[in-house]
């Protein structure tokens, strides 16, 4: 199974960093807490101490077109904060 993983930048997330060590990824619906932690020590080269999942529910969508409204729901994903060991930082912009 291939899981994917996308780092979340956002005002949140990047305090939760700055404060608590903590960092926030966009990660496959289906991948379990252990593949999560696995894989970002395999890509970071870093110590991850503790993985929180949440599942982040769609939401509803709407938009007027010429045959009237059309109503639909964004999908749901899964959002995973990994807090690494002290001392340790993730750079998510050495790549770019």
């Amino acid at each position: 199974m291939e899981i994917s993983i996308t780092p979340i930048v956002t005002e949140k997330a990047t305090k939760l960093t700055e404060k608590g060590n903590r960092y926030t990824f966009r990660v496959s619906p289906e991948a379990d807490k252990g593949q999560i932690k696995a894989l970002v020590e395999k890509l970071y080269d870093v110590k991850v101490t503790e993985v929180n999942t949440a599942i982040v529910r769609g939401k509803n969508r709407q938009r007027w077109t010429k045959t009237g409204l059309r109503r639909g729901k964004t999908a749901r994903w899964k959002k995973a904060i990994i807090s690494v060991a002290e001392g340790q930082t993730i750079d998510f912009y050495s790549n770019i």
